[in-house]
């Protein structure tokens, strides 16, 4: 018997047999096998077992299939930078086995209809299992209360500062309104959208994407940051601030910790201005931006502290002649899904943070969360979704490897050390050593009902 484990016996026929791997657990690790059934974990233990398919994967690790919780796959209308079928791809190829994709499509996920269209869209052409936020806007907060209970989505998104589509609310009386209609965790971009229409003419007049963190500055997202957290406490609701970038944003999230939970992303923690933008110029610019290196180094700290929850990629494609415009026409966002594990693994390999800590962040976080069923840990009765990955190895991240239809990283050319060499979802083996495998079978995520407003 191991330690925090009882040992199961098990009387059906294993499907699959992980064998001689190193499991690694938010709040352990251990050297055992892993046994699946029906695309769920039967057992875990160290005695040996027989099944359908076994695999050795000694001196690998087993994470639990990483969650990617905020990606942009662009479908439906503007197939032309990403669909389902290609990003999810990317996502497998990655060692990602879940992704949350966001509202802001052509037309936006804004009503009943356009989510079931979303998972009608998946069934049969995505590889990874998937989940569609529901984007708020004046014109729909009083369905909120229905919207977020449909199956197949993980919650709300709200949009306080314009970005990528037209979703927004800019109103503080209809930020309240959404914020009051509803149980489940709501999703935030935040920036102050009118302090973002009052400075735009910086970005013009500089005509150079190294004036994207002055035009959509510190203070842009700390003060959107400081009402939303504000008005969410005054109406008793919790919130998931995404990709915080902002050493100030910090100390009023962990403030907050009662009802506010954050993410930031790898970009913000490997890049930094101006030297990014001067590199890579308008494939460098997303929002909100890569800042100067105190921010980076700031987000860190509260990497190592333990105030982040969660590590999600904003994966977020356009073409090569889109990003070409010139600043400030050209759109913000990279791809992001297909690097996450990599540049992670890295950060690890270079010691500022464990491999345990990157579980939390990227497995066992998002699926706290948003309350994911059966994601987010390797144990009995979970879903057999596994990131295995080979912490020494170290390759380069190569265009011919980009599965996203953008075909383009602002990784491309820089080698990480720690690479997925496995993808297996609920199961099935998907990915292995770069090619993926089968057919599409991914299904969408189930969640918690959680009907409690409180704040305790």
């Amino acid at each position: 018997m191991r330690a925090g484990h009882e040992e199961r016996k098990v009387s059906v026929q294993l499907d699959l047999l992980l064998r001689d791997g190193t499991i690694v657990n938010a709040d352990r690790s251990e050297r055992a096998d892993i046994g699946v059934r029906d695309g769920r974990i039967v057992w875990i233990g160290t005695d040996r077992r027989t099944a359908e398919t076994e695999l050795s994967i000694e001196g690998l690790h087993v994470l639990p299939g990483v969650i990617d919780s905020q990606v942009h796959f662009r479908e439906p209308g503007a197939e032309h930078k990403e669909d389902l079928e290609t990003g999810s791809r990317a996502a497998v190829l990655g060692g990602v086995t879940t992704v949350f994709e966001m509202p802001n499509t052509e037309p936006p996920t804004t009503t009943e209809a356009a989510l079931a269209d979303k998972l009608a869209r998946a069934a049969g052409r995505m590889w990874c299992d998937h989940a569609f936020f529901v984007g708020a806007r004046p014109d729909n907060l009083e369905q909120l209360e229905r919207l977020e209970r449909l199956p197949g989505s993980p919650g709300i998104k709200m949009f306080l500062g314009r970005s990528t589509g037209g979703l927004l609310l800019q109103d503080e009386a209809d930020i309240r309104r959404a914020l009051s209609r509803g149980h489940r965790r709501i999703a935030v971009h935040s920036e102050d959208q009118t302090r973002l229409e009052q400075h735009i003419h910086i970005a013009r007049e500089e005509g150079h994407p190294r004036a994207h963190p002055v035009w959509r500055d510190a203070e842009t997202a700390r003060s959107s940051t400081e009402r939303l957290l504000r008005l969410a406490a005054e109406v008793g609701r919790r919130v998931h601030v995404l990709h915080v970038t902002t050493a100030e944003e910090l100390p009023l999230l962990h403030a907050a910790r009662d009802f506010a939970t954050f993410e930031v992303t790898p970009q913000h923690l490997t890049l930094a201005a101006p030297e990014c933008y001067e590199e890579l110029g308008t494939f460098a610019q997303m929002n909100p931006p890569i800042r100067e290196a105190r921010h980076r180094d700031a987000l860190w700290e509260a990497v190592r502290a333990g105030w982040v929850d969660v590590i999600g990629s904003d994966h977020a494609p356009h073409t090569r002649e889109e990003k070409a415009l010139p600043y400030p026409e050209s759109p913000a966002g990279m791809p992001g899904v297909q690097t996450l594990v990599p540049i992670m693994l890295d950060h690890v390999h270079a010691g500022r943070l464990s491999l345990a800590r990157m579980v939390e962040l990227t497995s066992a976080g998002p699926a706290r969360v948003y309350g994911a069923l059966r994601k987010g840990r390797i144990d009995v009765d979970y879903d057999a979704d596994f990131t295995i990955v080979d912490l020494s190895a170290r390759r380069e991240v190569r265009e011919s490897w980009i599965a996203s239809r953008c075909g383009w990283s602002p990784f491309t050319g820089r080698s990480f050390t720690g690479w997925p060499v496995l993808t297996i979802v609920r199961g099935r083996i998907v990915m292995r050593e770069e090619e993926v495998l089968g057919e599409p079978s991914g299904r969408p995520v189930e969640f918690a009902e959680t009907a409690d407003r409180s704040l305790s």
